[in-house]
């Protein structure tokens, strides 16, 4: 668990994914278009993916991927972001986090 918290804190947009989860690829082709380079962590292919997985389901991440870190916070999952890209909330907290800049 410390380490998913450490590495949620180590870029301002940190994503967790799978290499085979299309929302995974919908979330990270998002944070590109607005201008943010997240640090992603595939969990299938770190060494430790297994133990990574199951410290983002303690954090209460359901499902575990994609999961979300904005400015170290959890954000949430595909439908978390999509409804706070829909709001105009997501491109708040990147600006406040400073993954992106304008």
């Amino acid at each position: 668990m410390d380490r998913v918290s450490e590495l949620a804190r180590t870029k301002a947009a940190v994503i967790f994914t799978k290499s085979t989860c299309c929302m995974c690829h919908s979330i990270m082709t998002l944070f590109h278009d607005l201008g943010a380079s997240p640090a992603v962590y595939e969990l299938d292919r770190e060494v430790k993916g297994r133990e990574m997985e199951w410290a983002l389901q303690q954090f209460g991440c359901n499902p575990t991927v994609p999961a979300v870190f904005i400015g170290g916070n959890y954000v949430g999952s595909a439908k978390d972001v999509l409804g706070a890209h829909l709001t105009g909330s997501l491109r708040d907290k990147l600006i406040e986090a400073k993954a992106i800049w304008f």
